[in-house]
């Protein structure tokens, strides 16, 4: 063989050696942070049935972040495989969240509208053993020193400045009530000593269920006293009057961070607050258009107060909203495979909000279930309060909540068989949310909305989350009230009121998260229709959903990467 030839060989292994070599140096470099985090949350939890609740230990934690985020700058990016590049994107997103919410110290306002530090000791579980039972008195009789920690962080925020508003604040009340209660029937925490489990023997039984009931007559049931009397008599009358977070030292600050966060994109409050009032405004024509349609004699106004009291639109007990949520689950389930390449091994249920939180809870959720641990996912309903639970919204409901939303989404993400482990649990707002909410408009090729009152409660939801990009922005970065949000709310949509008012406390005690679920939707529907129109006749919408759902939870820029991506590679395949 030529020599020269020889020397070339040997130069095209060699460089592709170096490349290959920086690659792994790379790779190894941050498959190594990951292992530190993993390592480091670790030595953070403790055998303790509760975290260590102090400044320090935040300020700790904050600083060991910071150094993973400083090494993280270091690795050469363009040495990553594509899907590194996505795993380090996301990384630093989840470094960055955990950092300002130390920076901004909202830890010492640990609680939010649908509860917080105080009712987190509910049973959640079967108990079968002598051990189910030690370990439920271990969390038990550190649960008092865990009420006392949180109530010491909330008297530094008053000392700050750094309060909830008492809108917020008072819900407590109605939270904490079951497990305050002196009667062991409604008591939920009484609850694991009511019957004695099969695998237990009587005396044994007994000796537990003493230990148990004493702790709980004399320890916790008196540290809630406490607590009731801390929020009566010093957190209340210290609370905020106004419900913005901007009224809070540095909180507009914190704001325009949440708002980053919660959008995933470079987007200012102001931008988010135009972008509603654009969407509020298309909306609200849509809607006017079915009104007029039905032939409906009155305003706008009269027309929602029809939705809102006709019984015609509402369930007379539980088991029937039920039915009907399940109804419409079924009927999604039959016409997935025509959208979607890719279906979840888990399935899931239809079950009420559990009582304890019903009151001041949405309309409906998604409960995440587990392969690994053998437990399907669950689409809640809250039947409390039938006569606010409109019929007319339940299609949009479960295409939110259930398939093709959250349940469908999450439950792939749980499935993806590589990458690090937090890219399997880990939960972006702006997508998950809004992937939801672009099911809800999927739903309309899918043919589940079936008469026009459901058209309506379609655009409804859809009018509701525009509501939120105003509402959340007028209160926590404008100055506005908790009426002028809710008279914006509610005059709007078809909302029951009630439900109108959960909805603006849940806002007052998130600030940012509620304009997640419309950016991500306009995103969702903008790169759609952008990849409908540089693709033509080779569009594929099962294709284009597996582009959307294949990496998990992703922030948003790296969505709209994903898909540009899709589009470059169609049309260049087509020269």
């Amino acid at each position: 063989m030529n020599t020269r030839i020889q020397w070339l060989i040997l130069l095209v292994f060699a460089i592709a050696g170096t490349i290959h070599a920086q690659q792994n140096s790379a790779t190894e470099a941050l498959y190594s942070l990951f292992d530190d985090k993993n390592k480091l949350e670790e030595s953070e939890r403790t055998d303790a049935p509760y975290p260590e609740l102090t400044v320090a230990k935040f300020e700790q934690e904050a600083a060991a972040r910071r150094e993973l985020q400083q090494k993280l700058s270091t690795i050469d990016r363009s040495q990553l495989s594509e899907q590194d590049r996505i795993n380090a994107d996301i990384f630093a997103f989840i470094l960055e969240d955990e950092i300002a919410r130390v920076d901004y110290q909202s830890y010492l306002i640990p609680f939010n509208a649908e509860g917080g530090f105080y009712n987190r000791l509910r049973p959640g579980r079967r108990y079968r053993s002598a051990d189910d039972y030690q370990r439920y008195h271990e969390r038990l009789a550190a649960f008092p020193d865990y009420l006392e920690a949180n109530m010491d962080l909330m008297r530094l925020g008053i000392e700050k400045g750094i309060v909830s508003p008492k809108v917020t604040a008072k819900n407590y009340e109605v939270l904490t009530a079951p497990y305050r209660s002196q009667d062991e029937t409604e008591n939920p925490l009484f609850a694991p000593y009511a019957q004695r489990p099969d695998g237990i023997q009587p005396a044994e039984w007994k000796s537990l269920r003493d230990e148990g009931l004493d702790i709980l007559r004399n320890q916790v049931l008196p540290a809630y006293a406490n607590l009731h009397s801390f929020m009566q008599e010093t957190y209340l009358p210290a609370a905020r009057e106004t419900v913005g977070i901007s009224e809070i030292p540095n909180g507009e600050a914190y704001y325009e961070q949440r708002i980053r966060h919660f959008t995933t994109l470079d987007m200012t409050p102001e931008e988010v607050f135009q972008k509603g009032q654009e969407e509020v405004a298309r909306i609200r024509a849509e809607m006017e258009q079915i009104i007029e349609d039905l032939g409906f004699e009155g305003s706008f106004d009269d027309f929602l107060t029809f939705l809102r009291t006709d019984p015609q639109f509402y369930c007379e007990t539980p088991r029937d909203l039920l039915k009907e949520a399940s109804y419409f689950a079924k009927k999604i389930d039959g016409k997935l495979p025509a959208y979607f390449e890719k279906l979840p091994r888990l399935p899931y249920g239809v079950e009420p909000v559990p009582a304890a939180i019903a009151p001041n809870y949405t309309g409906g959720r998604y409960s995440p279930g587990s392969a690994r641990y053998h437990r399907a996912g669950q689409y809640w309903v809250n039947t409390y309060k039938l006569d606010s639970r409109p019929l007319y919204v339940l299609p949009s409901l479960t295409l939110h909540e259930a398939v093709p939303g959250h349940h469908l989404q999450m439950a792939l993400a749980e499935e993806q068989e590589s990458g690090p482990d937090f890219r399997r649990s880990y939960y972006i707002s702006a997508f998950g949310e809004g992937w939801a909410l672009y099911c809800e408009y999927l739903g309309e090729e899918m043919g589940i909305y079936e008469t026009p009152y459901e058209q309506f409660g379609r655009l409804t939801y859809e009018m509701w989350r525009a509501c939120r990009l105003v509402v959340d922005v007028g209160m926590h970065y404008k100055g506005w009230s908790r009426q002028k949000a809710l008279d914006f709310l509610s005059s709007n949509t078809a909302l029951s009121i009630h439900e109108c008012n959960t909805e603006i406390d849940r806002y007052i005690g998130w600030p940012g998260q509620a304009v997640s679920y419309k950016i991500g939707e306009l995103t969702i529907r903008r790169l759609r229709k952008q990849a409908e129109a540089a693709m033509g006749d080779d569009f594929d919408l099962r294709a284009f959903h597996q582009h959307i759902l294949k990496n998990g939870s992703v922030p948003l820029f790296i969505l709209e990467d994903q898909i540009e991506q899709m589009i470059a590679a169609s049309t260049s395949s087509d020269r």
